[in-house]
């Protein structure tokens, strides 16, 4: 199978990035064809620090490396190394209605974080159809998302839908693939928010950078229930609800797993064990990671020769595109 994802190299990558997205791309590396991408034009729909944004694409380049993920086995590649990511975005752009991106509830809840409409860019309204080109391009199978991501995925397969019956088949159909227990991994500080790398408090998330005692700290102070039951139930007890989900994709374990282990126990307990598996889980990605980022040359290495390969996977799908629609190639 065929899977491509990204990140946006902005904000902190934190636990909730790694058990939704990261550490599901090394287990989906060992049997499929996969691409990830380090999705910088996405990043730009909202104002960026120049030097900052580069710093941060070689933080996600030696993130994925540090998590496990094999250049030679997984395409690893910056989106604006690509220029068929932009020139199939605006192709797609000039198929899609305004309501239906109208619609998209990241652009709402993205709106609504920077303020007056006024202050949104273009950039961040037509997000949607850029990144159904990005899935598009590679004649993908499967894209790994959170939940919140299937409306993005819904749009791609339609626009995929509408190109083949206008023009004749030309796009793989993809296909989201959800892993439920790790989708959406919420705040530390309110559970009725997902954890968020661009969160106003650090106190939100656990930075995968973030030092032994940071952990501690932050799972110590980190919202509970009213009661003291370690329970799994999300609508009555989403606080210990959402520690749960964290402890049980951090120490492979099923919920009923990590219920069982610790029913009885204190929150304080659980809390405890709970930073202790995390840290010991970040030491040795901390530790390659560190290497990584002292080693910036080989990492623009990497994502140059992944560039390439991506390149060429794009290329044939792009001309299709272009003749059938009808520009002189």
């Amino acid at each position: 199978m065929k899977i491509f994802s990204g990140i946006q190299p902005s904000g902190t990558i934190h636990i909730g990035n790694y058990l939704g997205a990261i550490k599901r791309f090394v287990e989906l590396e060992k049997d499929n064809e996969l691409m990830v991408s380090i999705v910088d034009l996405h990043a730009i729909t909202v104002p960026q620090e120049p030097a900052a944004l580069r710093d941060q694409t070689l933080d996600v380049a030696a993130t994925y490396l540090a998590a496990g993920l094999d250049p030679d086995k997984t395409i690893i590649f910056v989106q604006s190394h690509i220029p068929a990511h932009a020139e199939l975005g605006w192709i797609l752009n000039t198929m899609t209605p305004l309501g239906e991106l109208e619609r998209m509830t990241q652009f709402k809840d993205k709106s609504r974080a920077q303020g007056a409409k006024a202050g949104v860019m273009a950039g961040l309204f037509n997000y949607p159809t850029l990144m159904a080109a990005d899935i598009l391009l590679y004649q993908t199978d499967g894209v790994p998302v959170g939940e919140d991501q299937i409306q993005h995925i819904e749009l791609a397969r339609s626009l995929a839908d509408r190109f083949n019956n206008r023009f004749g088949e030309t796009f793989k159909i993809p296909k989201p693939l959800i892993q439920k227990e790790t989708a959406r991994i919420m705040a530390l500080d309110d559970p009725a928010k997902k954890m968020s790398k661009s969160s106003a408090s650090a106190d939100g998330y656990i930075a995968l950078t973030d030092t032994p005692d940071e952990i501690r700290r932050k799972i110590k102070k980190a919202v509970t229930d009213s009661d003291d039951e370690i329970r799994y139930d999300p609508r009555e007890k989403p606080a210990i609800s959402n520690l749960i989900t964290i402890f049980a994709g951090i120490a492979d374990k099923s919920i009923e797993d990590i219920e069982a282990e610790f029913g009885g126990k204190s929150y304080a307990a659980f809390k405890e064990a709970l930073a202790e598996i995390i840290v010991k889980t970040l030491e040795p990605f901390q530790a390659k990671f560190a290497k990584l980022r002292q080693e910036p040359e080989h990492l623009a290495q990497i994502l140059r020769k992944g560039a390439a390969k991506a390149a060429k996977l794009a290329a044939p799908t792009l001309a299709k595109v272009k003749e059938k629609i009808g520009l002189l190639v």
